[in-house]
């Protein structure tokens, strides 16, 4: 959370977008991974590679998501949502190409506000996948300038993982609280924090 993802189109803007929500997949042990059991396969390999390899993969045949291999075999963290910070326009160019009927134009907080819009605001596709953010001259990460307070992190179930017995309902989701990116609010959660 907080670090600042950014990716140079091939036309030299950049991209830039602060982490405001992930997911942790932690590997062989956890049922809703893609490495669960350990098993690794060629969609997957990049959950294998040193930390910071992108895996890219594409869910109902047509929208991308992006995680970044973490520590521990078989483990990434899903990038959820981030907060627009330079390149906007052309973040808005991206997503309206990417979307089959022309609609009204993108508010920022709807551009990055889940994992495939952010992959699509920031030309995210299946090439990217097992490219290493230290060495990539097309996309890196760095450092966010304040990291969050334990008390402006919430924590709370990941979304869309099904039926995965105790793993459904660890607190593997990470957002910032109040942050207006952020895809899904859990009211609850942050209800209990507050008091």
């Amino acid at each position: 959370l907080f670090q600042i993802l950014v990716r140079r189109l091939p036309d030299g803007r950049e991209l830039w977008g602060r982490i405001v929500e992930t997911e942790a997949y932690l590997g062989g042990e956890d049922e809703a991974s893609h490495s669960k059991g350990g098993k690794q396969t060629q969609r997957n390999a990049a959950m294998f590679m040193k930390p910071g390899t992108l895996y890219v993969y594409q869910i109902y045949g047509i929208y991308f998501c992006v995680n970044v291999s973490s520590q521990g075999e078989g483990a990434a963290v899903l990038l959820r949502s981030l907060e627009p910070l330079r390149g906007l326009d052309a973040m808005r160019e991206l997503r309206s190409s990417s979307r089959k009927a022309p609609a009204k134009p993108l508010k920022d907080w709807q551009l990055c506000n889940g994992p495939s819009k952010l992959c699509q605001a920031f030309g995210i596709d299946k090439a990217f996948d097992q490219r290493d953010l230290s060495h990539d001259a097309a996309i890196w990460m760095v450092p966010g300038h304040e990291l969050p307070g334990e008390q402006d992190v919430v924590a709370t179930t990941r979304i869309g993982i099904g039926n995965r017995g105790e793993w459904a309902q660890k607190p593997l989701r990470f957002y910032l609280r109040g942050n207006r990116f952020v895809s899904v609010i859990d009211k609850k959660t942050e209800r209990e924090m507050a008091a």
